[in-house]
């Protein structure tokens, strides 16, 4: 009894502080989003100690709600992406998504190299700055109602690129700490086989929604519909795990699939009550990750100005030119779209530091990177947006 009631006070105290923060964000025009990840770092284990940290670590309550909740916020954004949206930005598309992990890798790898670290250890480290958060950036777009602009639809192709390159950069990497020289055989089977899954899954699934929506209309239950793509949502998230992808990736693709319904809109409608009650503990769980005490000294500071400024302008850089034949202003809508690190990049600098490739500076930096990164990007595209729509609506 004991346990279940400090687990409903930690829901509360995630849920009441996203809400706070959140709403005041939101007063003070910037995406609701910023206000949430930096409730996480004010109650989380390094400031206020709501958030009992072995909770986090452990995998305990607060981060399964967390990757559950942006796994139904990746669902969501698929719901509202069609197949035919993302085939007409494919271009654009890939070039973002292959630059923006070229750019950031290579940067990445030369700081790191700089900072006294041998090679192998270097390209561990730069993998950390290589893969984007897609939920970070799909619920700035779908705060401001930008979901069905061109270039949100090339970020998000882009994404699924993004996760697939960095997977396989992953693989390398930890390849080469063991010593024995890569395994190119089994590198080359696990993209095949994550590249097969968003192609047969993305593709054929829209195919056969297509043509079994009819079926599926006639149900008199809308509720039961909301079931079937909800369990399609958890198993495609669960299936690309075992290819190597991030959860979100499958969430993305079975929200894609049921976007071709004509309930479409209804299940939209339907999923916006879980969105509003497990979205926030992904936000504020991530920010919760941040321990500033590391970053005490000016020597510190200096170092993660330089790290972040090396992710941002990496990206946005890659995202940009990858872009450019959508225009410069779509383009830098683009690029800074494709800024955000977060839950990522943690990952990566967890791994490395279990696997003892750095020390707990350099897991600190790369934890302040992403969290940075994830934090500076929604007010930059709200901005950007907002800039837009006067010149839309002249239009």
């Amino acid at each position: 009894m004991h346990h279940v009631t400090d687990t409903l006070l930690s829901l509360f105290v995630v849920f009441a502080a996203a809400q706070l923060c959140g709403g005041l964000a939101r007063r003070l025009r910037l995406p609701g989003v910023v206000g949430e990840i930096l409730a996480g770092a004010l109650i989380g284990p390094y400031a206020l100690g709501w958030i009992d940290a072995t909770q986090i670590a452990a995998g305990m309550p607060l981060d399964v709600l967390a990757e559950i909740g942006v796994v139904l916020l990746l669902f969501s954004v698929g719901l509202e992406t069609r197949l035919e949206d993302l085939r007409r930005v494919g271009k654009a598309a890939f070039l973002v998504g292959v630059l923006g992990v070229m750019l950031p890798f290579l940067l990445g790898a030369v700081w790191a190299h700089g900072q006294g670290y041998a090679w192998s250890r270097a390209l561990f480290i730069a993998a950390a700055f290589v893969a984007t958060s897609a939920g970070i950036t799909a619920r700035v777009l779908q705060e401001l109602g930008a979901l069905q602009r061109i270039e949100s639809r090339v970020i998000l192709g882009a994404a699924v690129i993004d996760d697939i390159l960095a997977m396989l950069l992953l693989g390398v990497v930890v390849s080469l700490q063991g010593g024995g020289g890569l395994d190119v055989a089994h590198l080359a089977l696990v993209l095949a086989g994550a590249v097969g899954f968003v192609a047969v899954i993305g593709l054929g699934g829209a195919r056969l929604m297509r043509r079994h929506a009819a079926t599926l209309d006639r149900r008199r239950d809308p509720e039961s519909l909301l079931g079937l793509v909800l369990a399609l949502c958890l198993g495609l998230a669960w299936v690309s795990t075992l290819f190597g992808l991030a959860a979100i990736i499958g969430a993305f693709l079975a929200g894609m699939i049921a976007s071709e319904t004509r309930q479409q809109h209804m299940l939209e409608q339907q999923t916006r009550p879980l969105l509003a009650l497990l979205t926030p503990f992904f936000f504020v769980v991530t920010g919760s990750k941040l321990d500033l005490s590391q970053f005490a000294s000016t020597d510190a500071l200096i170092m993660l100005a330089v790290v972040t400024a090396i992710a941002v302008v990496s990206k946005l850089l890659g995202g940009f030119l990858g872009a450019l034949t959508l225009g410069r202003r779509a383009a830098t809508l683009v690029g800074f779209g494709m800024v955000p690190r977060g839950e990522v990049g943690v990952v990566v600098a967890s791994l490395g530091l279990a696997a003892g490739v750095f020390d707990e500076r350099i897991y600190a930096l790369i934890v302040a990177m992403s969290l940075l990164t994830a934090m500076l990007t929604p007010p930059i595209l709200a901005a950007l947006l907002r800039r837009d729509r006067p010149a839309e609506a002249a239009s």
